[in-house]
């Protein structure tokens, strides 16, 4: 994944192409290239790095031709490099293939087609596809993306070319999106509006399942199993900027709004067919290393130490392994005690926080394995761990995180699972229960960004108060402080997450006739002890608004001023919902102060320096 744009028509592709890929630099990305049809057929010029490296290749050895496609990559399979990035051709170098997505069983399918003669260069899954389309061409370019898409299981968007049907382009999508310009006597391909916008305003948005075959003078939309179908123009009247953030105002919203994707894609291909089990086969790790760990210490900065303070909760909880959590920056500095049995999980947004590395050097050179979770293949965290799982919740680009958040939740909840699978320590129909409600989650989450309208009014109120606090228990009082941090970083508000059973120890001094406490209510064990912590501070006046589970709102609605119901999930699974209209407060509160929300101030998205 990340960008891809495609051009059919009378014009130079090249200039085209570039530019549309300059649209989509803002979704991040590690490498770039294009294909063009010219005088001598198939060509493709790709670089790592930015753009500009893919630019002075092609200032020096031009593509010239009036049918092409691009690509701006984010690497998921294979680091970021030269032969990994995309375009990717066959064995013949006729066939190209630009694609956006996972494709789940590319391993399998890469056997076979090595039985059958293939070779393969990269480390991609998406090199699969061009090999795949060239294995059932019989010379229609059409029919045999269709037969090839049959084969594939897991989500993608596709630009596709064939230099026996050079005038033909063949666009396809599931589960990964994908729009179609219309132009005159020319038309376009992108993941995304803005890499088009320039040239047309008028577009087909692709639905799963759903393919385009362009030409110069047409487009036909048919479904992947041949049958043709029509759809309605949407005529964009965004202007560019707004486009870049599919329509929503700020990027964080954007993000916020992308995590059920991101869930959904953070799961794919690492929970087995039947849905009983998890299958983390990016992992080296033997079942008998596994039997030998006897602690795990999760290390983190920030927002991804919140993620691992669950991630405590996860595993000691499915796998009954000790855990200690500690902030990268003291970690090397309390002389931790490691072992070779010591399991030492890094987590990291970016892969680079200068800290979480540090913290990784320090256990390697006390004998640990280090396993990261990291949103961005080839960092150096990813590079020096021994294991990797890599959260595909896509490039973030507001300086707040919120998808790459939920995504180490989900990998934590994977890796739990995987652990508890191999030891023993769950019974399989407890493990199949967890991994049911994991695949409801992006749903759940939808139902709460419907909601929004509902937190925004009460972010408004909570804007003109100087102090706030959040108060938990259990993994209620990780996601607190991951709201409260929220809170701060874009709104500047003062406030502070406890441990509701510690509000006795000083805490309640700071209560005073107003204050908003925002208490999470989703423990249901603890839900008696949790409601008594809330009534001491209803005493002392302070405004309560209860994060409660659906079912609960009766019983919680009694010890409260305001209330907010997440749909019930399992209660290990909770933080991956009911931080999310937290993170909704946080950003409607920034914006009612007029803040900026994507760069607020003093911060930087990625922490390369002690």
């Amino acid at each position: 994944m990340c960008g891809i744009v495609g051009y059919i028509g009378k014009r130079d592709s090249q200039d085209i192409l570039i530019e549309g890929l300059k649209k989509l630099e803002y979704r991040g990305y590690d490498s770039a290239g294009i294909a063009v049809f010219t005088s001598n057929g198939l060509e493709i010029s790709k670089s790592k790095g930015r753009l500009a490296n893919l630019e002075d290749k092609l200032r020096t050895v031009p593509l010239a031709g009036s049918v092409g496609i691009g690509h701006t990559r984010w690497a998921t399979h294979g680091k970021p490099s030269d032969v990994n990035s995309h375009p990717h051709t066959d064995n013949s170098a006729k066939f190209s293939v630009v694609h956006n997505g996972i494709v789940e069983n590319y391993l399998d399918l890469k056997d076979e087609l090595i039985a059958k003669g293939h070779n393969f260069v990269s480390e991609t899954d998406t090199e699969v596809i061009s090999h795949l389309v060239a294995d059932e061409y019989d010379g229609n370019i059409v029919e045999a993306v269709q037969r090839a898409v049959k084969r594939m299981r897991g989500a993608y968007a596709l630009g596709v070319l064939s230099e026996f049907e050079p005038e033909k382009l063949v666009a396809v999508r599931f589960a990964s999106p994908l729009v179609i310009g219309i132009g005159e006597g020319e038309n376009f391909i992108g993941s995304d509006i803005p890499a088009i916008l320039e040239h047309t305003r008028n577009v087909y948005i692709l639905n799963d399942g759903e393919m385009a075959v362009l030409t110069r003078d047409a487009v036909e939309l048919m479904t992947t199993e041949g049958e043709f179908i029509s759809k309605e123009i949407y005529h964009v009247d965004w202007d560019l900027v707004t486009a870049e953030k599919a329509g929503f105002d700020h990027f964080m919203l954007k993000e916020i709004y992308e995590q059920p994707k991101a869930y959904r894609d953070t799961m794919l291909g690492r929970i087995a067919d039947d849905g009983k089990s998890v299958n983390l086969k990016e992992l080296s790790m033997t079942a008998d290393y596994i039997k030998s760990i006897n602690k795990v210490h999760i290390v983190a900065c920030g927002t991804a130490s919140h993620a691992g303070m669950v991630g405590k909760t996860v595993i000691e909880s499915l796998a009954r392994i000790p855990v200690e959590t500690d902030v990268a920056s003291e970690y090397r500095y309390r002389s931790p005690i490691i072992t070779p049995e010591t399991l030492v999980i890094v987590v990291s947004q970016s892969g680079e926080t200068a800290d979480t590395l540090a913290a990784l050097r320090e256990a390697k050179r006390n004998g640990a394995r280090v396993l990261a979770i990291t949103n961005v293949v080839g960092s150096s965290v990813a590079r020096e761990a021994d294991d990797v799982i890599v959260t595909w919740a896509g490039p973030e680009i507001a300086v707040a995180s919120t998808k790459a958040y939920t995504s180490q939740l989900i990998a934590f909840y994977l890796f739990g699972l995987h652990l508890a699978g191999t030891l023993g320590t769950k019974p399989e129909s407890e493990i199949e229960a967890i991994i049911t409600a994991m695949h409801d989650l992006p749903e759940q989450v939808e139902s709460i960004l419907e909601q929004s309208a509902v937190l925004k009014q009460v972010a408004e109120s909570i804007s003109s108060h100087k102090n706030l606090f959040f108060i938990g228990r259990g993994v209620d009082y990780a996601v607190a402080q991951e709201g409260s941090l929220k809170l701060k970083e874009i709104s500047y508000i003062h406030s502070e997450a406890y441990a509701a059973g510690e509000l006795k120890h000083g805490t309640l001094a700071l209560i005073e006739d107003g204050i908003p406490v925002i208490a999470l209510v989703t423990q249901e064990e603890l839900y008696e002890k949790t409601l008594s912590n809330i009534k001491e501070v209803k005493a002392r006046g302070a405004h309560v608004l209860g994060i409660v589970n659906e079912g609960a709102q009766k019983e919680v609605g009694k010890s409260v001023d305001e209330l907010f119901a997440i749909p019930r999930t399992l209660p290990l699974l909770t933080p991956a919902l009911s931080v999310v209209p937290l993170q909704l407060l946080s950003y409607y509160a920034s914006l009612a102060l007029g803040h900026d929300v994507d760069k607020p101030r003093n911060l930087a998205k990625s922490v390369t320096v002690e």
